[in-house]
Formats: C-alpha cells, sequence, structure tokens
C-alpha cells in the first residue's frame, strides 16, 4: 500500500535521511522511534511530500512521486491519500473547533456545509468532543485540542494516517485521553505510521517498530523483537536508556 524507495534528503550538505527503503500494507500500525535529530519527523514529512526527498520514489495506493521528474498532479494526489496530526495541534486558531474539522470538507471536497458538519459532529462525538464543537482553540486544553485535530485528519477519510509525536507539546494529565483516541482509531483497522517517544504506547498500539538513527532504518521488526531483543547494538544501546 505505501512504498519508500531510495528516499535521501540533505540539509546544507548534511545528509538527514540516507537511502532509505520502506513498504507498509493495509491496515499496519507503524511506529518509529530513536533518538532525537535521527531524522525520523523528516522521514514521516516526505510520505506526504511536506518534505521534499532530493532522491527517490514515494507510493501511497496508486498515487506516486518521483524525486527525479515532479509533478504537481503527483503531489496532490498523493497528499489526498493521508492525514498528519502535529506536534502544536496547527489549528485554526479563529475558527471553532467544528470549523476546523469542516474546513477540509467544504473547501477540498466540495461538500456542502450541512453534509460536513453531520460528519464533522459524528467524528467530535465520537472522540468525545461533541460538546466543544463551537469552542474556539483557545479555549480547549492541550489535549482536546490535539483531539480536534485527530478529529481534522479522520473527516476527509484518508488510507493513511501520520502522527508526529502527537503528544509531546501534552501535559502529563492530557496524554492519556490522546492515546487512548490513537488506539480506538488503530483498533478500528486504519493504516497509521507514527513517530512517538511513548514507548509503553508504542510496544502496546504498533504491529511493526522502526528504530532510526542518522538517517537510516537501523532496524525493522514486531514490538516483541524490538523490545526484548533488538539485533543491532545501536538499538539496545538507545532501549536500555528509554524503553
Amino acid at each position: 500500500m505505501i512504498r519508500l524507495e531510495h528516499i535521501s534528503k540533505s540539509f546544507g550538505g548534511n545528509p538527514v535521511l540516507r537511502d532509505v527503503n520502506l513498504s507498509v500494507s493495509k491496515r499496519e500500525i507503524v511506529s518509529i522511534i530513536g533518538p532525537s535529530g535521527a531524522g525520523k519527523t523528516t522521514l514521516l514529512r516526505t510520505f506526504n511530500w511536506l518534505e521534499n526527498p532530493d532522491t527517490g520514489v514515494i507510493t501511497i495506493a496508486d498515487a506516486t512521486v518521483n524525486a527525479a521528474a515532479v509533478k504537481k498532479g503527483d503531489v496532490y494526489r498523493l497528499r489526498s491519500k493521508s492525514s498528519m496530526v502535529f506536534q502544536h495541534y496547527n489549528l485554526f486558531k479563529n475558527k471553532t473547533v467544528l470549523q476546523n474539522v469542516t474546513e477540509s470538507l467544504i473547501a477540498v471536497k466540495k461538500q456542502p456545509k450541512a453534509q460536513a458538519e453531520e460528519k464533522a459532529m459524528g467524528i467530535l462525538s465520537s472522540i468525545g468532543l461533541a460538546d466543544k464543537a463551537g469552542e474556539y482553540p483557545s479555549r480547549l486544553s492541550g489535549g482536546q485540542q490535539q483531539r480536534a485535530g485527530i478529529a481534522r485528519a479522520l473527516a476527509v477519510d484518508p488510507e493513511v494516517m501520520l502522527f508526529d509525536e502527537p503528544t509531546s507539546a501534552l501535559d502529563p494529565e492530557w496524554v492519556s485521553e490522546v492515546l487512548d483516541v490513537i488506539k480506538r482509531i488503530a483498533a478500528a483497522g486504519m493504516t497509521m505510521i507514527l513517530v512517538s517517544h511513548e514507548m509503553r504506547f508504542v510496544r502496546e498500539v504498533s504491529s511493526r517498530v522502526i528504530f532510526f538513527d542518522a538517517g537510516s532504518l537501523v532496524e525493522d521488526g514486531t514490538p516483541e523483537e524490538i523490545f526484548t531483543r533488538p539485533r543491532q547494538e545501536r538499538a539496545r544501546q538507545f532501549l536500555a536508556k528509554n524503553g
């Protein structure tokens, strides 16, 4: 369903991604872990071309973009296959929760407002935010804002959801409510790729775990394999401190 082939990226001559190859099947939940500065977020952002790689090919379902010959139409089709949930919510501050969720349905998918609002309210109800539909982000807790961001991502019916450290900006008291929502989405069969530092959560929710370091995929296996018997010394060192 998802395939990265020979993805490389440098900033100012410094390699950040080094010939990364990765395939993800439908309904897989793949978590990417590793030290800060390893290139995890840069890798995640290449999936929807928010970060354009210097070389390589990215495919999601029937959409493909080749860094050697980028076409706007191909990038648009690739981006239409996924939704991203960011660290810092990225909600429109001048719009209510409901308006944030319906924005892409109305502006991009051209749905009638009433239809978009009905769909949005169903999603907000499913994650416990129906009573906040008329509130602005400034009146929500961090956990509620992140759940609103997840609702917005779900609204466009993506084939894959991308999560970039979805709890890193949250106070500890709000982390569990966001992780619970992600678990429910995963249980419903959504294909997901997550960058996360929440090792317990990664272990519980993932079907695969990738250890990423210095721009390279160092180890790839089940949670059991990665957390209890990692093969690579660098992975063992990281998990001894963080696992």
